[in-house]
């Protein structure tokens, strides 16, 4: 990226993913801002920056995942912290947005969280947003700031047309992700095929039966994000019933929580992709099955993009 005006843009980071910021900065060919973030005792964190941003377009780089409530505030306090330093613009970049399936009232007298995150955003401070793949598009119409949603969807067709050969099948594994299936089914020249899922519960989800043709071909399942990875492992359990050749998963947001690897190491996925927009847990880094895809370079030109003023159009693959 040398060449590239970068006066007075400065790139920070707190401490959900310091790896993929460090990719973007390497991308960017800027140096990691310097930023202290302590904790008193009983758990206030306390934000200190170490240099001069002043009129500077800061980019802050935090992903709301695990510890969620942990790591949005320190979010919040790192934006706060450069609209008091005086900074000329300050951007949010959140590769994963928390709260993002709570965007609805699905029960009476519950939140819609993902408004109220959004709003906790803007108040802040913050006068841009960059995320990835959000879990609903319309998230976007929560902020009242300009919210750049990018996809990663460049990125893992890349690594599917480069790595599969043959027969291939994109997979919903439920209805609300057909368009998105469709849309790389479409890119891939491949079939597409929907998994019916009856969720009984948060985080628990039963697989039913499969809409479209798979066998003998390669199924890539497709999600957003994978979670305690129920609906994907039972979604390869079912697509193998009928017969595929072998079945892959691919997502944005490897979540991962509770049983969720132990789970993928023991299903009939034999490859599971995913993107570094979380850091991938220690158990999971150790198996086999997980490949990781970085999007610092997607990041990086949406960042630069921004700070020069011109047009993401192309990004949003």
């Amino acid at each position: 990226m040398s060449g590239f005006a970068t006066t007075g843009l400065s790139i920070f980071s707190g401490n959900s993913n310091p790896d993929l910021a460090q990719k973007i900065c390497k991308y960017l060919d800027l140096p990691l801002g310097g930023a202290k973030v302590k904790t008193f005792s009983d758990g206030e964190l306390q934000i200190e920056i170490d240099e001069n941003v002043r009129s500077k377009d800061i980019f802050v780089i935090q992903s709301t995942s695990y510890p969620v409530n942990d790591h949005l505030v320190e979010l919040l306090l790192m934006i706060d912290a450069f609209k008091r330093s005086s900074a000329r613009r300050i951007t949010a970049v959140i590769p994963y947005f928390g709260y993002a399936r709570q965007d609805k009232k699905v029960a009476p007298r519950v939140p819609i969280s993902a408004k109220l995150v959004a709003d906790i955003i803007t108040v802040s401070g913050a006068n841009r947003v960059i995320t990835m793949d959000l879990h609903a598009g319309q998230i976007q119409g929560f902020f009242n700031i300009p919210v750049d949603n990018l996809f990663a969807a460049p990125v893992i067709l890349e690594y599917i047309k480069n790595k599969f050969e043959g027969d291939i099948v994109v997979v919903s594994p439920d209805a609300g992700g057909v368009e998105r299936a469709r849309a790389f089914a479409k890119r891939l020249n491949a079939g597409l095929a929907i998994v019916d899922k009856r969720r009984e519960a948060p985080n628990k989800a039963k697989a039913m039966a499969l809409i479209g043709d798979v066998t003998g071909k390669i199924a890539i399942i497709l999600d957003d994000m994978v979670d305690t990875a129920g609906t994907v492992t039972q979604a390869a359990a079912v697509i193998m019933d009928k017969g595929a050749k072998e079945v892959h998963a691919c997502c944005s947001h490897a979540v991962l929580s509770g049983p969720a690897v132990e789970r993928i190491n023991s299903s009939e996925l034999k490859s599971f992709i995913v993107t570094d927009t979380i850091p991938l847990k220690s158990d999971a880094s150790v198996c086999e099955k997980f490949k990781i895809l970085s999007i610092s370079r997607l990041v990086g030109e949406a960042i630069i993009r921004s700070h020069r003023g011109d047009s993401v159009t192309s990004l949003f693959v």
